[in-house]
Order: C-alpha cells, then structure tokens, then sequence
C-alpha cells in the first residue's frame, strides 16, 4: 500500500492523504440538511475543501440515497442553448445512473430523446419519472456550479428545481430529495449579469436555498488528529499541541494552507515553531495560484481594495456589516473575517501577503526602502537580529526625509515606512506578521519571527503620558505571551520640546527599548 503524504491539489482522500477528521461536519450536512429535505448551496473561498467536503458528502449519502454527483468545470458547452443544456444533463447524469446499477427499464426512459422545442420542460418531466421511479430518493450534486452562472440558461435551470421543489412540497410532484450546489459564489445572493446590452439581474431563483452555516475551517484538535497520524506513521517525536497551534496561529484553519504548511515541513523543515515559520516563509514567496486569484481580485474589486489598505495600514476598524458591499465580497473571497463584531483580515498568512503587495506598489519609488537595502549587512550579527540597531538607523533616515511631516502624516504612512525599511533587512529569511489584537490607529504590534527568533516591536502614535503607560503594560503582557524578556517601542512623537532616541525602561521585569521620532 502507497504511503499516506499531505495532499494541495484536488481532493483529499482519508485512505491516501493526511488530513483532518471532518466527519463530524459531514454528519452535520446529513442530518439536518440532506435529511430534512434542503437545498442549499456551499460557498466558500478558492482551495477552502469544498471538493474534498462533498466527496466524503457523497460517499455519507450513499449509504442511504442514490448521488448524482456533477461539476460545471469546463461545462461551458453544456450552455449553448437550452437544448445543449438539457441534453447535455441527460447524458452526464445517465453515465453516473449507469454506474449505480439501475434497472434497463429505468436507465433506457431517463436516456431517451428529448424534445428540441420543449427540453427544459421534457428535462423536467424526465426528472420526474426518474425520482418517482427509483426505489431510493435521488440527491443531485453539483461542483463549481458558479463557473456559468452568469448565464439565462442557468437562471432557467434553478427556476426549474425551484418550481419542482415546492411543487413537492405541495405533493403535486416528485423531484430530487436534496440539490446541493458548491461553488465560491452565493447563488442565492449573486448579482448575475446576463448577455451585454441586457438587464443586470440581482435576484435568483434559488431563494429557496437554506442557508449553509457550516464550518469548513480546522480546527486545532482536527490538525492535531492529523499530526498525530503523521507522527504514527514517521515518529519524529514532535510536540504535536504546540505544532497545531503554531499552524493554526498562521492559517485560522484555511485548509489549503493548513496542508501546505504541513507539506513544506514534510519535504524541507523540521517539526518544529521554527520549521513551520520557515514553511510559511517559503509560502509567501512562492507563486502559486490561491496567491494569483487574490491578486487577480483585490485588483476586479476597488472597494475592496480600499478597505483592506484601510485596515492594514491605517488601522481602521470595520463593522461586520453584512450588507456592507466591501465586507461581503471580503467574506465571499475568503479574504474577511469576523472578530468582536470587526471585520478583520482572515488569517495571517493572507495578512502578510496583502501588505507586501501594497509594499510591493511602493517600492520602486521608496526611498525608505531603498537605504534599507544598502546597509541590510549591518543589521545581523551571527543569525540574530539587531532591532535595535534597525530602529536607531530608521531614526536617521525618517528624521533626515521626513523630517517636517504632521502627526496626520505619520498616522497614515507611520507603519508603512516602518515595514518598507524592515522588509529588505528580513527578506527570503525572516517573516513578520501584525498582532491583531492591537491593530488601531493609535498603536501596532509587529512581531517578527528571523531564524527561529522572535521579536516584538510596538509602533505607536504618541497620545500623552498615561496612554503610553498603558501601551508599555499591554507591550510587557505581549512579551509574556510571546516568552520574551525584551522588546521594542517605536514612537511616532510631535511634542514641540520632544527628545528624539533611545530609551531603555524596565519595567514588570521586562526591558523595553524605546526608540523615539
């Protein structure tokens, strides 16, 4: 038997892959979707495991039920006509009815001829005959269903299941026990947009849809399910709570990257906080297509844009409005999520990614990162990072370019000039990420993780005496989380008889170095 590996492409397999034990969420879909009779839709983010969900789903399901299991990949044909479509259905369900042992008598009826005048209507009647026929209730699946769903024939088809559902439920006809829709968009929601010079159509007629509240994400004790089958089978002696959390601290769960991480370590790193920061390095740095759609959308979607630049760089809080157009497309992308009522940024790793493509946008012009480049050498000495020496020499350059800037200024561009002259220090080695916990536009958290060390530096906007007390205590509860007896304070300060540098302060037996601008 093949040796099980931890698989990112397509779908994941329990009898060939390593991956966490989501039957629990399966039995949930069953019970109290499939088996009451729902249709529903399952939309969630690209590479979120909603291939992998419903192929476990079907195998659930036909236990009891007879699954049609479909996908609109590369099903553009399928939408040439209403006749193309109708027919082409026909054909691809008889292949998976084929295959399930149904009677001649039943199979030969389903792959009759359908009327080119009247196909959806036929196909409907068709439908019909085949559920009232089989001995077991029919559930129909189908995968990337949002592929061509900007198309009329589409609408025509979800009208169709529509009209039959409550149909059924007036006992006046029979149709498929449950229809199961899986894609990135909400069809329920979508604003469709039809043939150019038409009408853009906002309603769908899949407002019979139940809604789909599962949750699809790992959690810790589902990664360390897996690692602990991994360490079974290899015993590397890894300490598998601390590996999950690590893991989990970068992804919040996103399945794809919960897999890749665990893949990387695999094949390069050790089981180890430091192997799954060098993992999460070598994600960032490579082009991979999750990376290229998010691009891709950030760039279709402006307001989204605005507000994800607003949150990272300016501090700005969102409330999770639902009907907030930013918002929803965050949520739909996979982008935003939700925390204390604020909507933030979903998991590190995407947090990481968006601030260097805005960094990116910036650094051909920036003078802040270029003299960072030229003098990157001084900054590590024997693998450690001197952050003390970075803060000190981003003092000269910030005094020496932006010398006369406003209060205003710093609010806005503080933490950016601050990530563009440490990004050539660390880049291709170290990572950062923003503690989320204290993003705002008063003050920052920006630990970085360089060879296996951790460093914590709080930037901040000077507020008066008692609130930078205040921001000392929350930096020295930070330190503890992070077990650091040091860490660092830079301070954005426009007191008029202000004293610029280094300040050295204990404090709850932690030193802080302070460095002000």
């Amino acid at each position: 038997m093949m040796a099980k590996y931890f698989n990112v492409t397509g779908i994941c397999i329990p009898e060939k892959h390593y991956m966490a034990d989501i039957s629990a969420t399966v039995r949930a879909i069953t019970e109290t979707l499939v088996d009451r009779g729902a249709y529903f839709t399952i939309n969630r983010a690209r590479q979120y495991g909603k291939t992998t969900t419903l192929y476990l789903l079907e195998k659930k399901l036909c236990e009891r039920y007879l699954v049609l299991s479909l996908s609109f990949e590369a099903a553009d044909d399928l939408f040439v006509s209403a006749y193309t479509f109708a027919a082409g259905l026909v054909r691809r369900i008889g292949k998976k009815l084929s295959m399930q042992n149904i009677p001649a008598g039943i199979l030969n009826a389903w792959n009759a001829p359908l009327s080119r005048e009247f196909a959806l209507e036929d196909f409907s009647d068709r439908i019909t005959e085949l559920c009232r026929a089989c001995e077991k209730r029919i559930v129909l699946m189908i995968d990337e269903v949002d592929k061509s769903s900007d198309n009329q024939i589409f609408l025509s088809f979800l009208g169709l299941l529509r009209a039959k559902y409550l149909e059924q439920q007036k006992g006046q006809d029979h149709t498929f026990q449950s229809v199961i829709l899986a894609g990135v968009y909400d069809i329920k929601n979508l604003k469709l947009k039809i043939h150019h010079g038409q009408e853009t159509k906002y309603n769908s007629p899949w407002n019979i849809a139940a809604d789909f509240n599962m949750n699809l994400s790992l959690s810790v004790s589902g990664i360390e399910g897996m690692l602990t089958e991994y360490e079974n089978d290899h015993h590397t002696g890894m300490d598998i709570p601390q590996i999950a959390r690590a893991v989990y601290d970068y992804t919040s769960g996103y399945p794809y990257l919960v897999s890749r991480i665990c893949k990387l370590i695999d094949e390069n790193c050790s089981w180890c906080r430091t192997g799954v920061s060098e993992a999460v390095r070598m994600i960032l740095k490579s082009s991979n297509t999750l990376f290229d759609d998010m691009q891709k959308k950030i760039l279709d979607y402006p307001e989204l844009k605005r507000m994800i630049y607003s949150i990272l760089f300016g501090g700005k809080s969102f409330p999770y409005y639902p009907v907030s157009q930013p918002v929803k497309i965050g949520v739909l992308f996979g982008f935003i999520k939700e925390e204390e009522e604020q909507a933030v940024i979903a998991n590190r790793i995407f947090e990481t990614f968006f601030y260097d493509l805005f960094l990116a946008e910036d650094i051909l012009e920036s003078k802040t990162y270029d003299t960072a480049l030229q003098s990157r050498n001084q900054f590590v000495k024997n693998g450690i990072l001197d952050m003390e020496l970075i803060l000190m020499k981003f003092l000269e350059h910030y005094h020496e370019v932006y010398y006369d800037c406003t209060e205003k200024f710093a609010e806005e561009n503080g933490r950016k000039l601050f990530l563009l002259y440490l990004k050539p220090i660390i880049n291709g080695t170290g990572n950062y990420y923003i503690e989320s916990r204290t993003r705002s536009m008063g003050r920052t958290d920006v630990v970085i993780d360089y060879l296996g060390r951790q460093t914590v530096v709080e930037l901040k906007i000077w507020r008066g005496n008692e609130y930078h007390k205040r921001g000392e205590a929350q930096l020295v509860r930070y330190l503890e989380d992070y077990h650091l007896e040091k860490g660092y304070l830079l301070s954005f300060c426009f007191n008029q008889n202000k004293k610029i540098g280094k300040n050295v302060i204990q404090r709850e037996g932690k030193t802080i170095v302070e460095v002000v601008v």
